[in-house]
C-alpha cells in the first residue's frame, strides 16, 4: 500500500566514494573506519525513519550535470562505478533497485511546466552519489528509483526553483534526496580543515534552517556570501543538490538531522517536512 502523507525532502552527504563498503570479507554489509560510522548510521535510518514508506525514489547526485535538467527512464539502471584508486571489490557492489521511468518522465513535466528544458536518457548508470548512499539507506533495493541530473551551469537560484516546480511529487509519494556533500574541499584534509569547515557547516545550517522559506531560499541561494563558502566548495556541484531539495521543501521546516566529521570535514544533512 502506497503513501497517503506528505513525504519530507532531504540532503544527504554521500560520504567518499565506497566508503562504507570496504571489507572484502564482506563486500554487500556496511563496514567501514569507525570515522564513517555515524553517518552510516544517519543513512540507515533515513527510509526506516519515515511514518510511511515512499512508493518511489527521485534522486538528485553531484555526480551528473547536463545542460538541461536530464532524467534518467531507464527501467533497469546499471551502476556507474565513477571513483577510482579503491579495492577492487568496490567495483562488484550492487544495487538492483528498480528504475522509476514514469516518476522521472512524471519529474521532467513539471519542470516543463514551470518553464525549464529538459532531456531524457536511459543509458548513464547510477553514479555512486546513487547507490553508495542508497545501499545503505535501503538494502533490499526494493523502492524505485529515478535520478535527474544537476543543470551544467549550477545556478542555485535555478536549482531551488527547479525544486520547487517538483514539489507535486512529494504528494504522490515520491521521496526527493539531494546527494552530495556539505563540504567538499578534495584538496584540504585532516586538523587543518576542522576549523573553517566548522565555521562554514555553521553559517550553511543557519541558513538552511532559516524558519521563514522565503529568507531561507535567498540566504542558500547567495551561498558564496557565508563564511569560508569557497574554502568549503571551490567548485559547487556537491553542494547544488541541497537546492533542489530545499526548493521542494517549500514552507515545511527545516532541520540539521545529521552533523559528523569526517576527514576533517564537518558535514551535515537537511530534512524538509
Amino acid at each position: 500500500m502506497f503513501t497517503a502523507m506528505t513525504m519530507p525532502t532531504f540532503f544527504i552527504p554521500h560520504g567518499g566514494g565506497p566508503c562504507f563498503f570496504m571489507d572484502p570479507a564482506d563486500p554487500d554489509r556496511p563496514h567501514s573506519d569507525p570515522m564513517w560510522h555515524p553517518m552510516q548510521a544517519y543513512l540507515a535510518g533515513l527510509i526506516a525513519g519515515l511514518d510511511e514508506r515512499p512508493r518511489a525514489i527521485l534522486l538528485v547526485s553531484g555526480h551528473w550535470e547536463e545542460a538541461a535538467f536530464t532524467v534518467h527512464v531507464g527501467d533497469r539502471p546499471s551502476l556507474l562505478f565513477d571513483y577510482h584508486g579503491f579495492p577492487p571489490h568496490t567495483y562488484a557492489l550492487r544495487w538492483d533497485a528498480p528504475g522509476a521511468p514514469a516518476v522521472a518522465r512524471r519529474a521532467a513535466s513539471l519542470l516543463q511546466e514551470a518553464g525549464f528544458a529538459t532531456a531524457e536518457e536511459e543509458a548513464r548508470g547510477w553514479d555512486h552519489g546513487v547507490f553508495v548512499p542508497m545501499k545503505v539507506a535501503l538494502p533490499d533495493a526494493d523502492i524505485p528509483l529515478a535520478q535527474m541530473s544537476l543543470r551544467h551551469d549550477l545556478d542555485s537560484a535555478a536549482h531551488i526553483a527547479a525544486g520547487r516546480a517538483l514539489a507535486p511529487l512529494r504528494d504522490e509519494g515520491v521521496l526527493i534526496v539531494g546527494s552530495g556533500m556539505s563540504f567538499h574541499n578534495l584538496r584540504v584534509r585532516g586538523p587543518q580543515a576542522f576549523a573553517p569547515s566548522t565555521a562554514w557547516d555553521y553559517a550553511l545550517t543557519a541558513a538552511v534552517t532559516d524558519p521563514d522559506a522565503d529568507s531561507r531560499a535567498r540566504r542558500v541561494a547567495a551561498w558564496e556570501g557565508l563564511s569560508q563558502a569557497r574554502f568549503a566548495h571551490p567548485r559547487e556541484e556537491h553542494l547544488l543538490p541541497l537546492m533542489v531539495a530545499l526548493g521542494a521543501g517549500g514552507d515545511a521546516p527545516a532541520t540539521c538531522d545529521h552533523r559528523s566529521n569526517v576527514l576533517g570535514w564537518t558535514v551535515s544533512g537537511y530534512r524538509f517536512g
